[in-house]
């Protein structure tokens, strides 16, 4: 359970920041966060909002307090760490109630000053960097921004892909769509680019293993420009399918049988699966260790 309650003596008439800075003695950072994460609440159980005056005489905060279950980093110097991520594991949080995530794996063995520094789908497995304080989180992050990260992705489509194809389809969230979390390709989006490098096509299966590169970052920009060209990723549960049967999926209402009856696959074919980059005058290339292949899909 990587969040516990930690309960404070209140003193009645405080606003929530003095009290958390003054009394808590936490950074003025730590309790904005923690005030905007909803993660401050009064002895009922009740949530403090920001600006808001002590009515209780304790106060309770959620603490993260990470946990592991064995996933250690690929790679780690002072400065940064890479965690080759499985499929399923979500990366940060979505609630007091998550009951284990890549973040607390990232603190556990970091310590608490330790970040995810991007992120990926839960459903993809591969590559994520995490950093070990401000200093490389702000240089690192800033990379990101500045596209001076390469990030290299594989995966199995649906259909043959014998050429290469540039996709240049800007994306949006999805309007007038049963799944909140879905994106889409539309002229007024933000720009988004995406390469697509057959690797190898398996007859029997009617599949394409393929490498992706992206010189844009966007929410589901692999998943949204292939299903743009009618080459789903195998696996995927929001793109290519019904969008009442991705509402049926989401809400955790089908099997996973019936799952791959319309997914072709029990996982997401989709890996990050290089990361390139300078920092410090040194170049780093890391790969995953992880392997997709024709041998995961099923049912079809």
């Amino acid at each position: 359970m990587p969040f516990v309650l930690k309960r404070y003596k209140a003193k009645i008439g405080k606003t929530v920041q003095q009290f958390l800075t003054e009394d808590a003695a936490l950074p003025i950072s730590q309790a904005q966060r923690y005030i905007a994460k909803n993660r401050v609440y009064d002895e009922f159980g009740v949530n403090i909002k920001n600006k808001q005056k002590l009515k209780t005489s304790f106060v309770d905060v959620a603490l993260f307090e990470p946990i592991t279950k064995g996933l250690k980093p690929i790679f780690k110097n002072r400065y940064f760490a890479i965690f080759d991520k499985p499929s399923g594991l979500m990366v940060h949080p979505t609630s007091r109630d998550t009951p284990y995530c890549l973040l607390d794996e990232v603190k556990y063995h970091l310590g608490k000053d330790a970040n995810l520094a991007h992120r990926i789908d839960t459903g993809t497995s591969g590559l994520v960097l995490a950093t070990t304080g401000k200093y490389s989180d702000t240089i690192i992050k800033t990379m990101f921004e500045n596209r001076e990260i390469t990030k290299e992705y594989i995966a199995i489509v649906t259909g043959k892909i014998d050429k290469i194809v540039k996709i240049n389809e800007p994306i949006k969230k999805a309007t007038n769509s049963l799944i909140g979390i879905k994106m889409q390709t539309a002229h007024d989006g933000k720009i988004s680019q995406t390469t697509v490098y057959p690797i190898s096509y398996d007859k029997k299966t009617d599949t394409t293993k393929v490498k992706l590169d992206l010189k844009t970052g966007r929410q589901h920009q692999i998943r949204v420009h292939l299903n743009h060209i009618n080459h789903t990723i195998l696996g995927d549960r929001v793109y290519g399918i019904d969008e009442e049967i991705t509402d049926k999926i989401l809400r955790k209402q089908l099997d996973i049988k019936t799952i791959v009856k319309y997914t072709k696959s029990p996982r997401l074919m989709l890996q990050a699966n290089r990361l390139k980059f300078e920092f410090d005058n040194k170049t780093y290339d890391i790969f995953s260790k992880q392997h997709l292949d024709f041998v995961d899909i099923v049912d079809i």
